[in-house]
């Protein structure tokens, strides 16, 4: 049986977040022989339609209005809800970021409809959709399924595989003018504290530091094995209240929970909170030198070592593998 399924795609300065094309993937699994359509909003973002539909939406609403164009609680609850009453889906998926933990709930409860939030995998059962979640801080997993009404589900970043872009799909794209009214708070101007690279929460490849870092140049090694690998820095809450770095990196349950696809822990313990944010990792690395240190515990491989030698000699057999030496 086919479904309906809308997926809000969300956007950052002017580019679409990978989380949205993970969110169509999961989108085509829901509908089956049903109808994926895409919602973008904002002005000036029609351009965006044609990636949407390479990435597996059979249609794209694009939700016009200028006061869309940096996320309010308000303007997105009213354009989104007018969106779902028109479009009437069997599901409603977005991102499980900032926005999309923000406004999903917002929107379920106004629709008296039940959320599950923070998906890592979808699958069919008996004709009904099962969706998989992590529990007690990552410790454990439930299925959960909606039994009556709409379907509404957020999709952790870096679970479910986007589809591979075809550039040969076409796909219907309409253009909506939405009124948005009596809005509480409006962005006048957006600071951004952290340095511009990779970002965290969608990173295939993080490199991490704690107190073991010792100071915020202590980072500096660290970034430099980032930037050969392509990686996001990212730190333990310990580094953070050491004025090491900037919260905005800190991973850990009162942080960022990632899933990259490596992640390289370098002079952190794994105090249960942190890994609560990355225990999840497809691979993991740990670099320390207390050979009794909990994060070796949950590390698939474990380096005990001074870092200020180890991530230098890291790095430097990175650049020599770039180069064939």
């Amino acid at each position: 049986m086919g479904r309906k399924v809308l997926v809000f795609a969300e956007v950052r300065d002017g580019e679409l977040r990978n989380v949205s094309f993970e969110a169509l993937a999961a989108g085509k699994e829901i509908s089956g022989e049903g109808e994926v359509i895409a919602a973008v909003a904002g002005s000036g973002i029609g351009c965006l339609a044609e990636i949407l539909i390479q990435y597996g939406a059979d249609r794209v609403v694009v939700v016009k209005n200028d006061k869309l164009d940096t996320y309010t609680s308000d303007g997105f609850f009213q354009a989104y809800l007018q969106v779902i009453q028109s479009e009437q889906p069997d599901a409603v998926l977005l991102g499980h970021t900032a926005l999309g933990k923000d406004l999903s709930p917002r929107l379920a409860a106004r629709l008296g409809a039940g959320l599950i939030s923070d998906t890592t995998g979808i699958e069919e059962e008996d004709g009904e959709v099962v969706f998989t979640r992590p529990i007690y801080s990552g410790k454990a997993f439930e299925k959960k399924r909606v039994k009556d009404g709409t379907i509404f589900a957020t999709i952790r970043p870096n679970n479910i595989e986007a589809i591979t872009k075809d550039t040969s799909r076409s796909g219907v794209v309409e253009q909506k003018d939405i009124e948005v009214t009596d809005l509480r708070t409006i962005v006048k101007e957006v600071v951004r504290k952290a340095t511009a690279g990779v970002d965290l929460s969608e990173a295939k490849v993080i490199v991490a530091g704690g107190r073991g870092v010792k100071s915020e140049e202590g980072f500096e090694p660290l970034k430099d094995l980032a930037d050969e690998l392509g990686a996001a820095v990212g730190a333990s809450r310990g580094a953070c209240d050491a004025e090491y770095c900037d919260y905005s990196l800190q991973i850990g349950q009162t942080g960022k929970v990632v899933t990259p696809d490596l992640y390289i822990a370098c002079g952190i313990s794994g105090a249960i909170q942190h890994l609560a944010g990355m225990s999840n990792s497809k691979v993991i690395v740990a670099i320390n030198k207390d050979p009794e240190a909990n994060i070796f515990n949950v590390a698939d491989y474990g380096i005990v070592g001074d870092l200020f030698e180890i991530v230098p000699l890291l790095t430097q057999e990175i650049k020599n593998l770039k180069v064939g030496v």
